[in-house]
């Protein structure tokens, strides 16, 4: 065994050795199974911190799991589609497929350096064709089902990517790649109706027990559940009714105006010819350069504008003028609103500002009743008592909703609602570098879909890339196509789908990656799915997250899957962060992974991003705490050498077995199993690798003090340093696997069992227990580790030590805790 530890010959060594003898290969067999995964990384050229973090954390759990004897899935690969790689095919005039390959190819090599038990052979690219023509498969079947269709919208755009947005990717009104301020624009689009799911994905987030609350309450908060109702204001002198949801129908007798969004249908067609028109459109085109994000801001000063129309209220027959604002969006609720000034803060600030009327029509209890018309200084939002509401007057507000959409139901005039915030998803891009959306438009027959015998549509070479076009359209050979069904000219979409489909399914593929003729066979995801332990930032909790929740539960109603949720159990790791903001190249405070390898190897940068912290929080990097755990490698490599070569040399040791001797094996061999029990409980219950690390660590400190002693047992010392070897294995594997086959091993230590932690070792022979003299310590004495307290109490007053500390004074009551603690109050 050599004395010095060198990392830079050991870590290469044992990644090609695992590699040849594909120790990480998932096995076939009968063992209960376990899926750890960590969200795949997008190709971009180089690893940083934060993917050392996240990944060490599943490799750890991987690794544990293992040993503990599951059957563990543990696989890896790449999102591979995106603008990144096609805006470096601008820039560089270098093809996206050739840029991410050379990409996936160093992040690989990255990977493998850190010595991540991944599984190789099942490893996936979103950019290979064999992976997205059952990207493009989905589409169709949910196409097929009713879920996928095509409408014109007005989409969220970012005039610098040149590509349409979902609602989810604008982030406080901006692109949340590139942070351009994001715009509205007309365009066909292609959606899925995750809408459909609305209930089922919000209601099934309770039976995600192991899932951060932060999280939940993010989704729940996206998918934004109101119950309330609708109810039908008729247009006046028409027969079209304007369909509004509200949540407050009790103070529909306070209503001074209808407020449309500036893009609903009816607009237009209210005010074309009139002497309204052109004001309307130019405010229409005013908010086409405002987000929704600004446009609903509380800071935002409300602006609106009569449109010269008026319809009739439901339950008070009274007209009402009809505007259009600001604050009104189409795509959420009805694009249409009830103005309530009395009792809505927005819609007051509204009134005020346009002069219209303020009805109070709920009163607080207590008010007496000439204040009941008294100009208001505010909006009344909270309970109370009906007024001017005829026939409702006099009742509490929540029995007086109930009784309205009681009466709206009665004549056709509306009905209770429950409604929701989110909206049906948007995959459609304007761009390259994604899976092309498999569908023909044929002059004769319309929209078709691709036979999925003619899967996949793949992307053509023939393309030429500019800033602000749709490079599929430059291509002929991409565009010409012949219509599936009378075999007649067609062209075909030039969208591509958004690269979130292609990330939330991927979780299947990798339980059957290599199959030919099926996106994954049910009897693979059945044995597989879910994914027991999913690791990933919290930044993906209503994109990748929710979407996946969606496809989950399309796949089991279509009958693909047995499975409701994707991830039954989810950690949301920190960030790495330096002088207290997150590790960026445009704050210029990044640290590169292989520089850290380069100088202390893999299993230092391992220890210490897991070392650091919790998991959950977010970890602030030390360059001396890198040290620290390199020097700390160096301790454990030290230990086993000084073992070894006194082994090597004296072949004869022999145990002194003297009571010095005897007492010294029953204390080392407690701390090992002392330590076995915390890591195991750290590791496998709290993830709390930071503690069990320190465990460790303090077997090892144990370990040092003990070879020193007299009657040292070479057999405690050896099974000292193999259960730190075994503790510290699923953190530092190199090293580790190194030092077990210098002891003697053939079979790879990530192979071997977990240790198990003998409860009998931990039983102690003596105890130190505290003294103190009316709360303060004044001693420590050893005493029998199974002493009775009553014992124990005559111990103390017999004591030389106690007499000296009373003298003089009264005893009036010993307290014992036994095992820890003796108080003895005195007077």
């Amino acid at each position: 065994m050599q004395e010095r530890y060198l990392f830079d010959k050991i870590e290469p060594k044992w990644q090609k050795k695992w590699v040849e003898e594909r120790v990480d290969q998932t096995s076939e067999d009968d063992r209960q199974k376990f899926y750890a995964l960590a969200m795949f990384p997008y190709p971009s050229g180089n690893l940083h911190m934060g993917h050392v973090r996240n990944y060490s954390i599943v490799d750890v759990i991987a690794r544990f799991k293992r040993m503990q004897g599951y059957h563990v899935l543990h696989p890896i690969g790449w999102d591979a589609f995106g603008l990144p790689a096609e805006n470096a095919a601008i820039k560089n005039q270098t093809p996206p497929a050739e840029w991410t390959w050379k990409n996936i190819a160093n992040m690989r090599s990255q990977l493998q350096e850190m010595g991540i038990s991944y599984d190789w052979d099942r490893e996936i690219a979103t950019c290979h064709p064999e992976y997205y023509r059952w990207t493009q498969w989905i589409f169709l079947e949910l196409y097929q089902h009713g879920l996928a269709y095509k409408k014109k919208s007005a989409v969220n755009w970012c005039p610098s990517c040149n590509t349409v947005l979902a609602n989810e990717q604008v982030v406080d009104g901006a692109c949340e790649r590139c942070e351009t301020e994001v715009t509205k624009k007309d365009l066909e689009q292609w959606f899925f109706k995750i809408t459909d799911y609305s209930e089922e994905l919000l209601n099934d987030l309770e039976k995600l027990t192991g899932w951060p609350e932060k999280v939940k309450t993010m989704q729940r908060n996206w998918i934004g559940r109101s119950e309330g109702a609708q109810a039908k204001f008729k247009l006046e002198g028409r027969k079209e009714m304007i369909t509004v949801f509200t949540t407050r129908l009790d103070t529909i007798f306070g209503v001074s105006c209808l407020v449309l969004a500036p893009e609903h249908p009816l607009v237009a067609e209210l005010t074309k010819g009139t002497p309204y028109e052109k004001d309307v459109q130019a405010f229409i085109e005013k908010m086409k350069g405002l987000n929704e994000i600004a446009r609903t801001s509380t800071e935002t000063e409300k602006e609106g504008l009569f449109i010269g129309s008026r319809c009739i209220n439901p339950l008070s027959g009274e007209l009402v003028p009809i505007w259009i604002a600001n604050y009104v969006l189409l795509d959420y609720g009805t694009g249409a609103v009830m103005g309530v000034p009395a009792h809505d803060q927005r819609d007051f600030e509204f009134a005020a500002k346009y002069n219209l009327p303020v009805t109070r029509v709920i009163r607080p209890e207590d008010m007496p009743e000439e204040q009941i018309h008294l100009p208001m200084a505010a909006a009344y939002t909270e309970n109370g008592m009906m007024v001017n509401s005829p026939d409702f007057n006099g009742m509490d507000n929540e029995t007086a909703r109930e009784r309205m959409a009681g009466k709206l139901e009665k004549f056709k005039l509306g009905e209770k609602k429950i409604n929701y915030r989110l909206r049906d998803w948007l995959i459609s891009r304007q761009r390259y570098w994604g899976a092309p959306i498999p569908m023909v438009y044929c002059d004769q027959c319309g929209i078709v879909p691709v036979p999925v015998e003619q899967l996949p549509v793949r992307l053509p070479d023939d393309v030429v890339f500019k800033p602000g076009d749709n490079p599929l359209t430059t291509s002929s050979s991409f565009l010409e196509t012949v219509c599936p069904q009378c075999g007649g000219k067609a062209r075909r979409e030039t969208d591509t789908m958004d690269t979130f489909m292609c990330s939330s399914w991927y979780f299947l593929r990798y339980c059957d990656p290599r199959n030919a003729k099926e996106a994954f066979a049910a009897e693979a995801v059945d044995k597989w799915m879910n994914v027991d332990q999913y690791v990933g930032g919290v930044e993906h909790a209503i994109l990748h997250l929710l979407y996946s929740r969606f496809f989950t539960k399309v796949f089991r109603d279509f009958g693909y899957l047995h499975v409701d949720e994707p991830f039954e159990n989810l950690l949301t790791q920190g960030m790495v962060c330096m002088d207290g903001s997150k590790m960026s190249k445009s704050k210029g405070n990044v640290v590169s992974p292989e520089e850290i390898i380069g100088r202390f190897g893999a299993d230092t940068a391992r220890l210490f991003i897991l070392f650091a912290a919790p998991p959950e929080r977010d970890l602030e990097w030390s360059e001396q705490g890198v040290e620290g755990c390199y020097r700390f490698l160096n301790r454990v490599w030290r230990l086993a050498y000084q073992y070894h070569e006194a082994v090597r040399v004296r072949e004869d040791v022999q145990t002194d077995s003297n009571e010095t001797g005897e007492q010294g094996i029953k204390d080392i061999r407690r701390q090992i199993h002392l330590a076995i029990k915390k890591v195991t409980a750290d590791v496998g219950t709290r993830f709390n690798f930071n503690t069990a690390i320190s465990s460790v660590m303090e077997l090892v400190n144990a370990l040092y003090l003990y070879k020193e002693q007299p009657g040292a047992d070479p057999a405690s010392f050896k099974e000292g340093i193999e259960t730190v070897l075994l503790l510290l294995s699923p953190f530092a594997p190199h090293i580790t696997e190194e030092i077990w086959h210098e002891f003697g091993h053939e079979e790879s230590i990530h192979r071997r069992a977990w240790p198990q932690c003998d409860e009998d070792a931990l039983i102690e022979d003596e105890v130190t227990v505290v003294l103190q003299i009316n709360g303060k310590v004044r001693d420590r004495l050893q005493v029998p580790a199974a002493i009775p307290a009553e014992d124990l109490e005559r111990l103390v007053r017999s004591s030389g030590k106690v007499i000296q500390l009373v003298e003089g004074k009264t005893i009036v009551k010993i307290i014992t805790v036994p095992g820890k603690l003796v108080n003895v109050v005195v007077k």
